[in-house]
C-alpha cells in the first residue's frame, strides 16, 4: 500500500488515520445507543486520541539534532500549515474564543482579527527570512544577527516568559477537560494534560511534535465543525455560516423580549456565584458606540496582530520547512486552515446561545421552572463542577436571563449538550478540545526547552556538549517546565483567553522590533537590541501589574488611555523601538560582515546563511 519513503506517503497515512477516527466515532455512536454511559464515552475519546498521539510520538523518536530540533527540515508545505494550524490553534482558539464571543459579542471579534491578520506579517517581514537565516531558535537568530551571548539571552527571557505564559493556558484547558470528560477534579486534570502532552514531545522534539500536530488538526476541526452543521440542521439551515446575519438578528430579539438586566456586584457576591462565570445578560451583539469602543477593538486587534508575529514557537514552525520558498506558501496554507474555525467560531457561539434561549426550541431553558432546569442532566453536571450557576434573584422561581451564569471557557464543549445532540458529540469536542490544547502546548514547551538547551546550555554554558548530552537538557527541561505551568495552571490566576492575550504582549513588547530590524535595518546594533529588549518588557510588564485588578488595579490609567491587562504590549512595544533605535545610533554601526549578512537575509532564496554553524 505504502511505497516509496515516509513523506512521500504522508496523504496515505494521514487519509488512513482519519478514515479510522470517523470508525472511531462511529463505533462510539452505536455503543452510546446499546446504554455506555457519557462517562464512559468521554474517558474512551480522550484516552483513545492520546494514545495515538503518543503513539506517533513514540514512531518519531531520534537522536539526530536537525531533526528534534526543526524535524529535518522536510515538512511539505501544507502539512505544515496544516502543523502550523493545530500549534496556533490553542484551548483559546478552541475552547475559549467561542465563549468570548458568545459574552463579549463584537468586542471579542477583535481576537479574530488580530489573529489572522498576524499571519500577513508573518508571510510578508519574517517566515521566508528566518528560514533563509537557517537558524533553530528564535534566539539563535537575535544572538547570531546581533553577536554576544547577552542579546542572545534577553531573547531566550523574552521567549521564556511569553511561551510559559502561554502554555499555562493550554495546561489550563486541558486540565478543564479532562475535569469533565474523566469526571476528576480541575486540579487533577491539570496533570492528566500535563502527562497527555510530554508523551507527544519527550522522545522526538520537533519531528514528534509536527507530525502529531497534523494528527490533532484533523481531530480538532472536525470535532469542531461537526456540532455547528448538526445544529444548524436542527434549526433548518444545513450551512448556517451563510445565515449568521439572521441568526444575530434572531438573537436581538430574543434578548429584547426577555430583557437585559445587568447585575449588580452585591447581588453576585450575595448569591453565592463562583469566580469566573458570567450571567448571559451581560452579552451583546451590537457594535458599541465611541471614539474609546473603537480604540478598545483597534487596539486589541493591534496587540493580537503584532503578538502573532512576534510568537516564537509559530515562527520556529517555518524552521521546518525544505526551502525558504517553502515557508512562505506553507504561511498560506497555515492560514488557510486557521480560517476554517475562525470563521466557524461566530457561528458556534451564536447557535449555542440560540439553543439556550429560543423558547420555540425544545432545548430552551430561559423562561422555564428553576426546578425543572435544575432536573436537566447536562445542567445538573456543569454546576456540579462549578463551571455553570443559578441564581434566582427575584424569587419566582423562573430562569432569567441574569440568573443563568457559566464560564466562558466551557461554552463549546457544553454546546452538544445544550443542543441536545447524542453525548457522543460531547466526548468528540472533548477530544478536539484536548487536541487543540495538547498541540499548542507541545509546540510552546518545546519552544522554551530548545531555546534553554539550544541557546543557554549549549551556545553559552558548554559549547563542547555531545549530541546525546544537548537532547538529554532538552528532554529534563521539557519536563521541569511542564510541570511548572501545571502547577501555575492549577491556580487559576486569569481565565484562558486572557492568559494567551498575555503571551502575545509578552512577546509584542520585547522581540517584535528586535526581530523586524534585525531582517530590515541594517544599522540596529548589538547594544540597541540589549536596551530595547529589556526597555520594552521591563515597560510591559510594569504597566500590566499597575492596571491589573488582581494587582494594583489601577483603573484611571486604564480610563485615561484605554490600555488595559489584555493590551500591555502597545507600551511596551513603543518603548522597546524608541529605545532601541535611539541606543542603535548612539552607538558603533555593525560590522561590514554583519551587514551583509543582513543583505543576504533579504534575498529569499538560494542557501541559508547559517548552514552547518549548530
Amino acid at each position: 500500500m505504502f511505497k516509496g519513503n515516509f513523506v512521500q506517503n504522508l496523504p496515505k497515512i494521514y487519509g488512513t488515520y482519519t478514515g479510522g477516527f470517523i470508525v472511531f466515532i462511529i463505533l462510539m455512536a452505536i455503543a452510546e445507543q446499546a446504554g455506555m454511559t457519557a462517562k464512559t464515552i468521554g474517558i474512551l475519546f480522550v484516552a483513545f486520541t492520546v494514545c495515538i498521539y503518543a503513539f506517533i510520538g513514540y514512531l518519531s523518536r531520534t537522536v539526530q539534532v536537525d531533526a528534534y530540533y526543526v524535524a529535518g527540515r522536510q515538512v511539505p508545505t501544507v502539512f505544515n500549515g496544516m502543523a502550523t494550524a493545530a500549534d496556533w490553534m490553542s484551548g483559546a482558539s478552541f475552547v475559549a474564543m467561542a465563549g468570548g464571543i458568545y459574552f463579549g459579542g463584537y468586542t471579542y471579534m477583535a481576537f479574530l482579527v488580530g489573529w489572522t491578520g498576524g499571519y500577513v506579517l508573518v508571510s510578508s517581514l519574517l517566515a521566508p527570512y528566518l528560514r533563509k537565516f537557517g537558524c533553530y531558535t528564535v534566539p539563535d537568530f537575535i544572538g547570531t544577527r546581533y553577536g554576544g551571548n547577552l542579546a542572545r539571552f534577553c531573547a531566550v527571557v523574552v521567549l521564556s516568559l511569553a511561551s510559559f505564559t502561554y502554555v499555562t493556558a493550554q495546561i489550563n484547558a486541558t486540565g478543564t477537560i479532562a475535569s469533565r470528560a474523566l469526571g476528576i477534579p480541575f486540579e487533577a486534570g491539570v496533570w492528566v494534560g500535563l502527562i497527555s502532552i510530554l508523551l507527544c514531545s519527550m522522545l522526538g522534539g520537533m519531528r514528534a511534535v509536527t507530525w502529531t500536530q497534523v494528527a490533532q488538526y484533523i481531530v480538532l476541526i472536525i470535532a469542531y465543525l461537526i456540532p455547528i452543521f448538526w445544529i444548524g440542521s436542527k434549526m433548518g439551515n444545513p450551512f448556517p455560516h451563510l445565515m449568521l446575519g439572521d441568526e444575530v438578528a434572531r438573537l436581538g430579539d430574543l434578548e429584547a423580549q426577555f430583557g437585559l438586566v445587568k447585575n449588580s456586584a452585591a447581588d453576585i457576591k450575595s448569591a453565592g456565584v463562583p469566580g469566573g462565570l458570567k450571567s448571559i445578560a451581560v452579552a451583546h451583539s451590537a457594535v458599541p458606540d465611541g471614539g474609546m469602543a473603537a480604540w478598545k477593538f483597534i487596539s486589541l486587534a493591534l496587540c493580537m496582530m503584532v503578538g502573532t508575529a512576534s510568537l516564537p514557537h509559530i515562527l520556529m514552525r517555518y524552521f521546518t520547512t525544505p526551502s525558504v520558498k517553502a515557508a512562505r506558501k506553507s504561511v498560506a496554507w497555515s492560514l488557510f486552515f486557521i480560517a476554517i474555525l475562525y470563521t466557524s467560531a461566530p457561528m458556534l457561539a451564536t447557535l449555542s446561545k440560540l439553543s439556550l434561549m429560543d423558547p420555540t426550541l425544545a432545548t430552551g431553558i430561559i423562561g422555564k421552572p428553576i426546578a425543572d432546569v435544575m432536573s436537566i442532566e447536562w445542567v445538573n453536571q456543569w454546576v456540579n463542577v462549578k463551571q455553570a450557576f443559578i441564581a434566582d434573584f427575584n424569587g419566582d422561581g423562573i430562569l432569567q436571563l441574569n440568573e443563568w451564569f457559566m464560564r466562558g471557557d466551557v461554552v463549546v464543549l457544553s454546546t452538544p449538550e445544550v443542543a441536545g445532540l447524542p453525548y457522543v458529540i460531547s466526548g468528540l469536542v472533548a477530544a478536539g478540545g484536548m487536541a487543540a490544547a495538547m498541540s499548542t502546548a507541545d509546540g510552546l514547551i518545546l519552544a522554551i526547552a530548545n531555546a534553554l538547551s539550544h541557546d543557554v546550555y549549549y551556545k553559552i554554558i558548554d559549547p563542547k556538549a555531545d549530541v546525546r548530552k544537548r537532547l538529554l537538557v532538552a528532554r529534563a527541561l521539557l519536563i521541569v517546565i511542564g510541570a511548572a505551568g501545571a502547577y501555575i495552571a492549577s491556580m487559576r490566576i486569569t481565565s484562558i483567553l486572557g492568559a494567551v492575550a498575555w503571551a502575545f504582549d509578552f512577546a509584542m513588547s520585547g522581540l517584535f522590533f528586535p526581530l523586524i530590524l534585525g531582517v530590515w535595518w541594517k544599522r540596529a546594533t548589538r547594544e540597541g537590541a540589549i536596551a530595547g529588549m529589556i526597555a520594552g518588557l521591563a515597560t510591559g510588564t510594569a504597566w500590566l501589574v499597575y492596571v491589573y485588578p488582581k494587582f494594583m488595579d489601577q483603573k484611571w490609567l486604564v480610563d485615561a488611555t484605554g490600555i488595559d491587562h489584555l493590551r500591555f504590549g502597545i507600551p511596551g512595544a513603543i518603548v522597546c523601538l524608541v529605545v532601541m533605535v535611539v541606543v542603535s545610533l548612539m552607538t558603533k554601526e555593525p560590522d561590514s560582515a554583519t551587514q551583509k549578512m543582513v543583505d543576504e537575509v533579504r534575498i529569499p532564496s538560494g542557501k541559508t546563511i547559517l548552514g552547518k554553524q549548530h
